[in-house]
Parts: C-alpha cells; structure tokens; sequence
C-alpha cells in the first residue's frame, strides 16, 4: 500500500507538522531531533484512520457563540423551542384570546390609553377601529388641530361632546356622512368655514348644541337637512338670515326644545321663528328681544305652538299686561319666565293661580321686590318663585352642574387635560 495517499488526503495536517518542526530551537541535540524525525516517520506510517482517532476531538462551539452567517442562524433557529410549546408552559397568551373579549377589554380602557394601544401590533389596530369602543366621546376643553377632528368623526362617534374645544381651521372632506346624532359644539373656538364643513357631513343630528358661535346661511342650510332634530341650542349666535331660519324651523317635524335666545335678530328674525315653529315644540326661549317680539308675534307663537311646557320671554319690553289673557291659553304651561317684562304690572301676578292652573313655576326676575316676592310666594303656594335663573331649554348640560353630562348622560371615552 503506498503512504503517500492519508498525507494528500489531509494536507492541513500535513503542513501543520511542517510548522511544528521548523518552529523548534536550532540548540536541540541531534539525538533529539533524531526522535522527532523518527516521530514524524512513525505518523506517516500511520495510517490515517488510526492517527484521526489518536488526535484530541475538537469541542464543537455552543450555537450561542457562533458568528452571526446564514448557516449560523439555520442552526440557531433549529434550536429554538417552538412558541407553542412555550405558550403552554407559560400560560395563555393575548394572541389566543377571541376578538369579542379584546373588545371587552378595550371598552374598559380610558381615553389615553385607547390612544396609544393600537400602536401594539396590527390585530389591536384593526379591532381598535371598532366602532362600538367610539361611541361616546368627551373632549371638553380639547385641542383639535389639523385633521384631529376629522379623525375624530372618522371614528363612528354618535355622541360627541366638547365644549370649549378649540378647533383650529381645516377642511372636513370626509366623503361619508357622520353618524353621529349628539353633539355638543358649546362656545367651542371654530372657524365658521371649518363649522360649515362639518355640519355638511351631519345628516342624523337629534340633539344639537352651537351655542355662542358665529354662524351662516350654509350653516342654516345645513341644519335643515337633519329632519329628526328634537333638540337645538342657538343661543347667542349671529351671521344668518330671517328666509334660512323660517326654511330650517319648517322642515323640523319633530322638534320639541328649542333655544334661540339672545342672538343677533332684527324684527324680521323674530317673526321667521314665531310663524315657522312647528306644533311639536314644547319647550321654548325666545328672550332677549327686547322691542322685537311684540304681542302680536306672542299671539303668533300660542297659535301655532299650542302645546308649551316651558317658555321664556323675558327681556321683552313691548309685552305688558294685555300679554297675560294670550298666554293663559297654553293649557299645559308649566314653567313661565317673564324677568324684567317691566311694563306687566306686579298686581297682575296675583290671581295666577287661577288663570294658570297648569303652572308650576314662575321667574319675574327684576319686577317684584323681595318684599312682595314672599307675599307671591305666600298666596301662590304651590307655584315655586324665581327658582330658575338660568334657562335650561336645550342646553345640553344644566347650568351650575359639575357634572360633565350631555343631555343628562355622560360620555363613556373623556379627556382629561393633564397638570
């Protein structure tokens, strides 16, 4: 058999014996040097299965350690446990638990942290785009820049509440109509083109809250298109026309709170209001008018609302006494304000009792002293006096409350701006 075949069969080996041997000190003995020649001699003789098995086994590398390559991370995969036997050993995970019940969870989370969740990976995303999680949103005092508020309505919302929000100037441009039928824009900062754009989207508005805001014809007209409006608050709003306004109270079939008081009118305002209200109207304020509602125009407003719970015409000077007979025709009056109506005599208040059977409260603010206040109370016993300084028609949160409730219901979701 010849020797040179293991020598070519592993020439690492071979020429690692080669550095070994140049690698000694020239000052070994020749008899030394003669051993390691016949060393060498022996180990070629060997033949090369019996040297592999006389060589120290090389410890193979912990996979841990190894050098980050291809056939590397094969290996390092290979090693892994697999993740469902990991998750039976520590227990259930998020990715098995049903949709149904991460919504229920969600539906407990506050509004910051269902802000920041669906950034967790894209199931939470999808499943926080559900609709049912929105429905209810309380952004009192928020600030809603940009496309905030689009996104906002973008969410399904149907009960939105912000008072005092500032929105700044944008362009809703969304192309499907808002679902949402309760909102609560009261004394809110808005552009009235940005108000315009908004309100074009709404057509399900039932309860509905502008109060203080500068308004338009476009708004009005927007307005109109919601036929199943039962509540709406304009008070204090200005920028639209007498035609407009008559036009939206028509088409307002069930309409039964309204609060147009104290805005911007003129005469011609005040008789679009009191010819176009529709007989469902039980609650109405129609003060601050001072020399714009006139008799006439009460007559107007008995006529064709005849089914008053609650009115308020105070701050009108041009009603005096003859208004009282035209009044007492609301058989179901309940709550009269007449503060600071300074021609109705105070002598005239006292046989309400018997012209108002139906009537429970009464405010005449600014005409009766306190004197003569507490005679009033004395002889109309069960009719409460000046109890109510501020109206409540309409308005979306009673006056003086802490509460942060929207048409005596809270919202689920709530801003809370932090310290």
């Amino acid at each position: 058999m010849s020797n040179e075949g293991p020598l070519q069969e592993m020439p690492c080996m071979a020429q690692s014996l080669m550095g070994s041997m140049l690698s000694h000190s020239h000052r070994s003995g020749a008899r030394k040097k003669r051993g390691y020649l016949e060393d060498m001699l022996d180990t070629e003789n060997t033949p090369s299965d019996l040297v592999y098995q006389s060589s120290p086994r090389h410890k193979m590398p912990c996979v841990a350690h190894l050098p980050r390559g291809k056939e590397n991370e094969r290996q390092f995969v290979l090693a892994r446990r697999s993740r469902r036997a990991k998750e039976s050993i520590s227990g259930l995970s998020w990715d098995q638990l049903p949709d149904e019940l991460l919504l229920r969870i969600f539906f407990c989370l506050p509004l910051r942290d269902l802000l920041r969740a669906p950034s967790v990976c894209k199931r939470w995303h999808r499943l926080l785009s559900d609709q049912s999680l929105w429905h209810s949103l309380d952004l009192e005092g928020a600030t809603l820049v940009g496309t905030a508020f689009e996104r906002v309505m973008a969410t399904g919302v149907r009960r939105l509440r912000c008072p005092r929000a500032f929105i700044g100037n944008m362009e809703f441009v969304r192309a499907s109509p808002s679902q949402v039928f309760q909102m609560d824009l009261t004394n809110c900062t808005v552009a009235t083109l940005t108000l315009e754009s908004i309100l074009e989207h709404c057509k399900m508005l039932q309860h509905l809250s502008l109060e203080g805001l500068q308004l338009s014809d476009r708004i009005i007209h927007h307005l109109s298109q919601n036929p199943d409006m039962v509540h709406l608050n304009l008070r204090g709003c200005s920028g639209f026309s007498p035609d407009p306004l008559g036009q939206m109270l028509k088409s307002f079939s069930r309409m039964e709170q309204l609060n147009i008081s104290w805005c911007e009118f003129n005469t011609q305002h005040v008789k679009a209001v009191v010819m176009n209200l529709q007989p469902s109207v039980t609650h109405l304020n129609v003060s601050g008018y001072r020399q714009n509602l006139t008799l006439e125009d009460l007559k107007e407003l008995v006529a064709g609302c005849p089914n008053i719970v609650t009115l308020d015409v105070s701050d009108s000077v041009y009603l005096t006494t003859d208004c009282i007979p035209t009044l007492a025709q609301l058989r179901s009056l309940a709550h009269l304000s007449l503060s600071r109506c300074y021609q109705i005599h105070t002598a005239a208040l006292v046989d309400f009792s018997e012209k108002f059977p139906s009537l429970r409260r009464l405010d005449v603010f600014g005409l009766v002293s306190e004197g003569h206040e507490s005679s009033l109370r004395k002889e109309m016993s069960h009719i409460s006096i000046n109890s109510s300084p501020i109206s409540t028609v309409a308005r979306p949160t009673p006056p003086y409350s802490d509460e942060p409730v929207m048409w005596n219901r809270r919202c689920r979701l709530r801003f809370d701006i932090e310290p």
